[in-house]
């Protein structure tokens, strides 16, 4: 399945500045990786496997741990966040970022570029692994740590990295809360000029 083509309500979403927390942001405000092939279009996504990667033995058992993850990558994020350190889930993380993460290969193709595949067909714990890495790198990073933002969107859970120029980002996207917010706040402003 091709990404754009996806007949969900819902789309992927690759805005947060980081894997893991996209990962983190499937299930807002549905799940959003309700299937094998929304799984399979979301690590295509992310990156994390070419357009082209074969993943012979993707089944629902990669969609338990996909879930799983993102549920410890929530915790500790927001976690992080509110000054509640969640060590269990940081236990969790740092048990799956163990695993070895897929090896990348630099091929040329007919045209002479350089592309990215990955040496063999990547298991389901090599791909956790990826994922859960990310937010280690992410937790650990001052810098990285820094920037995290929760969207200050009605009732909106995403956390994001804000890397605008001013450091002024408000939501986990313009084109969503954002919109939300800016239609709200123009219908409160016609309200009021109405009484």
């Amino acid at each position: 399945m091709a990404l754009g083509t996806d007949p969900a309500p819902y789309e992927l979403r690759f805005d947060s500045g980081r894997s893991c927390l996209d990962l983190v942001a499937t299930n807002h405000p549905v799940e959003r990786l309700d299937s094998v092939a929304r799984l399979r279009a979301w690590l295509v996504g992310t990156g994390l496997v070419p357009a082209t990667a074969r993943l012979p033995d993707a089944g629902p058992r990669w969609l338990g741990s996909f879930h799983e993850l993102r549920g410890h990558i929530a915790q500790l994020v927001h976690g992080e966040l509110d000054g509640r350190p969640a060590d269990a889930a940081l236990d969790r993380v740092n048990a799956l970022a163990a695993a070895a993460p897929p090896a990348p290969r630099a091929v040329r193709t007919e045209e002479g570029a350089l592309v990215r595949v990955l040496c063999g067909e990547p298991g389901c714990a090599a791909l956790v692994a990826a994922v859960a890495r990310d937010a280690v790198e992410l937790l650990t990073d001052p810098a990285a740590r820094a920037l995290l933002r929760q969207c200050e969107g009605d009732n909106c859970p995403i956390v994001y990295l804000d890397t605008s120029r001013g450091r002024r980002r408000r939501w986990c996207s313009s084109e969503v809360c954002g919109n939300r917010e800016r239609v709200a706040r123009h219908r409160r402003r016609a309200a009021l000029a109405r009484t």
